[in-house]
């Protein structure tokens, strides 16, 4: 039986899309953004709405999106301009200007596109490749600078200490409680499961945040009442599957359907629409250099380029992670044309290896075209996984 808190949550989402109308014809202004490395904390600062653009596994918005963009960029790009294009999402309908990064070369171009087409409004943030060194670091912090410069000009309003303390805090309490939850979906015998987590990490995406932090909370003392500290243990039975590679947005349920139809169990992921976001994002202070390091020092997107691999933060995310929820194998999940995290699934592969880990490679789009290749495939794993327990 589901919570009581997620319950709420689906019928706040539900009313959502009219509450920020009424809301911008108050006067207030709605922040479509997208990426991995802007800080939402700056536009909430600021008093804007962020609403985060993340909509996926919709062929036809797909192809509308191709008539603007080459059909060789990933279907995740082509389908947030198909959005976009159409102009009947009330998510996009209700956008009054747009913030991108520039940490996936794809994405920075669909604000090109956005801006070209569309007449669209939109500011964006450079993202350092090599991010690792202490060069990028300042250069990163410069353009967060600029772009709060940006934001404060539209606004008409200049960002306070106090209102970015208040702004961290509250999506420091948001992270806290969403590590509490993902640690509850891995239990055994759950209260909540892999997909319920994810929705509710989704949800973040367009709820008033000081509502979803409530929310969230209400959610963990639901959690704790059921079992006051969950243990992660793996029953007989299971096969404990952990989900890497690229972005699986709302609205993609395609392959998490094919898992859980076979018998698979998700425990854990590490994709850029899940948990990791909200891992170690350590701000020591209320400024924007803070910011600035602090999201640059967390664990970084698949995007930007590392040979060290001994060295490479994301993949010692990924082992901690599946060690911590007790993963038996890893689907590495790639969409067609995400050319960073197609590369980096060798080199990911051969790293599990030595950890004894398997990990199957799903190379996919949003048509349903490849639904029983990949349904085969997934079945033979899902049955390794079992004879090996």
């Amino acid at each position: 039986m589901s919570l009581k808190s997620i319950e709420k949550i689906k019928q706040r989402l539900k009313e959502r899309p009219a509450e920020l109308a009424a809301e911008r014809n108050s006067g207030k202004k709605v922040v479509g953004w997208q990426g991995y490395n802007l800080p939402e904390e700056i536009i909430y600062a600021l008093g804007l709405i962020p609403v985060r653009i993340a909509v996926g596994g919709d062929d036809r918005l797909v192809e509308i999106g191709a008539r603007y963009i080459s059909t060789k960029n990933c279907v995740f790009v082509r389908e947030t301009i198909g959005l976009f294009a159409e102009n009947k999402d009330p998510y996009i309908q209700n956008m009054d200007v747009l913030a991108f990064d520039a940490t996936c070369l794809q994405t920075f171009r669909t604000a090109e596109l956005l801006q070209y087409y569309f007449n669209k409004e939109v500011f964006i943030l450079g993202v350092p490749r090599n991010f690792y060194w202490e060069e990028a670091l300042v250069y990163f912090e410069k353009e967060l600078a600029y772009l709060v410069s940006q934001l404060e000009e539209y606004t008409g309003i200049k960002l306070t200490k106090d209102a970015l303390s208040a702004s961290i805090a509250l999506y420091d309490e948001i992270r806290a409680a969403l590590t509490v939850i993902y640690d509850y979906q891995a239990a055994a015998n759950p209260v909540i499961t892999w997909l319920e987590a994810y929705d509710t990490i989704q949800a973040g995406y367009y709820l008033d945040r000081a509502e979803y932090a409530a929310l969230l909370k209400d959610m963990v003392s639901e959690l704790q009442e059921a079992a006051p500290k969950p243990a992660i243990d793996q029953n007989d039975d299971e096969a404990r599957i952990f989900i890497s590679g690229s972005v699986i947005p709302p609205g993609d349920r395609k392959l998490i359907g094919i898992i859980e139809s076979l018998g698979g169990r998700i425990v854990g992921d590490d994709i850029w629409t899940g948990i990791t976001p909200n891992l170690n994002v350590n701000i020591n202070e209320p400024t924007v250099s803070a910011l600035a390091r602090a999201y640059l020092n967390r664990t970084p997107h698949g995007a930007l380029p590392y040979l060290d691999l001994a060295s490479d933060r994301r993949l010692a995310n990924l082992k901690s992670q599946i060690k911590k929820f007790r993963a038996q194998g890893v689907i590495y999940h790639t969409l067609r044309y995400c050319d960073p995290y197609t590369f980096k699934a060798k080199e990911t592969k051969d790293v599990l290896a030595d950890e004894g880990i398997p990990l199957l490679e799903i190379h996919t789009e949003y048509a349903g075209s490849d639904y029983e290749a990949i349904r085969t495939r997934v079945e033979a794993f899902v049955e390794m996984l079992k004879s090996r327990i």
